[in-house]
């Protein structure tokens, strides 16, 4: 019997002395993914002490949105997107390149970057942050 899989996992890791906020898309997401999505990240971004985080955002099982998702997506990022200090995606997709260059629209202060691999993603996420 075969299935379809689709939709996001959210957690918290600690990762060293470093909490990070870690995400997994999964297949395709649809506008009913997000309307599940959004009212539980929303409670977890307001119980956040601290207004920017680090996220780890997995995407080497995602596939991309349907296209309601999409502006879904793109209207998450404009609402939450500038409290990010870092963002790392990683998966050996074509399009994670261009993504995080879309993705740096949205974040005012923080960074994003995209990764091949879970590690280089991790060793990005948590380097020492340099004093200005």
């Amino acid at each position: 019997m075969g299935y379809y899989k689709h939709g996001v996992s959210i957690g918290l890791l600690q990762i060293n002395s470093e909490f990070v906020l870690s995400v997994k898309a999964v297949g395709t997401l649809t506008h009913e993914d997000y309307q599940h999505l959004i009212p539980m990240l929303e409670v977890a971004i307001n119980k956040i002490d601290e207004p920017q985080v680090k996220v780890l955002f997995d995407a080497t099982e995602f596939t991309g949105w349907e296209m309601r998702a999409a502006w879904d997506d793109l209207r998450l990022a404009v609402k939450y997107g500038s409290g990010d200090k870092k963002v790392a995606v990683y998966g050996n997709h074509d399009w994670t390149g261009w993504a995080t260059r879309v993705g740096k629209w949205f974040m005012s202060e923080g960074q994003v970057e995209s990764f091949n691999t879970y590690e280089q993603a991790v060793d990005w996420l948590c380097e020492p942050e340099m004093a200005l």
